[in-house]
């Protein structure tokens, strides 16, 4: 009797082992997992290196970095910071401070060229995120992301220069982030910009050279001179003295 009672009692345990419930994760935790170990490799990703560039760059054109309102008001009131305005090809998120909706002329002429190239290529707007910053906006901001580039020293943002913008990423298609870094890689291989495609807040952080407006000039110059000798080819063709083609 006693060695059936034991019998019994092992058998259940076993049974009970087998049929035991095991944690299940939701289907939203094994998704979110899968996504936290995809590898984050950018063609532009943001690096200490690229943070002292872009203070180098304000060195050397010799900016301030804009400490409050006042100052920023009165670099608005002179000119020297220029209004970024929403248009057909551009936006502008609807939460940025409009008194921050400004950025150094070279910078306008950067986002007019990107956004109008953009809107060519995929019928759709670029969206600019954040422009000019104080210092004591950036200090505030660094209050609650801890990725934000400090307010003072070698590394901090660029931003508060008026030289930056961030245009946003988020929402972008593989085909259309991909048409972005390929529009950029030459003009960082001049020196002309210097982007970081930022993760946390996916955008594409730009500061913008105070030498690429000159380029801008000189390409459209050489564009236009293109323009007069095909012209000229097409409607000499045929005339007297012109050497027919062969």
């Amino acid at each position: 009797m006693r060695k059936n009672a034991a019998l019994l009692l092992l058998t259940l345990a076993l049974s009970c082992h087998a049929f035991a419930v095991r944690p299940v994760g939701s289907p939203r935790y094994h998704r979110l997992h899968r996504f936290h170990r995809l590898a984050w490799n950018p063609v532009f990703k943001p690096s200490h290196e690229s943070l002292l560039l872009q203070n180098a760059e304000i060195d050397r054109l010799n900016l301030p970095r804009i400490y409050d309102d006042r100052e920023l008001n009165r670099l608005i009131a002179s000119q020297d910071l220029v209004p970024i305005v929403p248009s057909e090809t551009l936006r502008i998120q609807p939460a940025l401070d409009p008194a921050r909706r400004f950025c150094r002329l070279w910078t306008l002429d950067f986002v007019q060229d990107i956004s109008e190239a953009y809107y060519k290529e995929f019928h759709q707007q670029i969206q600019v995120n954040s422009a000019v910053r104080t210092v004591l906006v950036q200090k505030k901001l660094r209050r609650h992301n801890r990725n934000a580039a400090p307010e003072t020293g070698a590394t901090a943002s660029s931003h508060l220069a008026g030289l930056t913008v961030d245009l946003q990423r988020r929402g972008m298609s593989k085909a259309q982030v991909k048409w972005m870094e390929e529009y950029m890689r030459p003009l960082k291989e001049l020196g002309l910009i210097e982007p970081e495609e930022e993760r946390r807040q996916w955008c594409f952080h730009i500061m913008v050279s105070g030498d690429y407006s000159t380029w801008r000039e000189t390409r459209t110059l050489a564009d236009r001179a293109d323009e007069r000798d095909t012209l000229r080819e097409i409607t000499t063709i045929g005339l007297p003295g012109t050497a027919d083609p062969q």
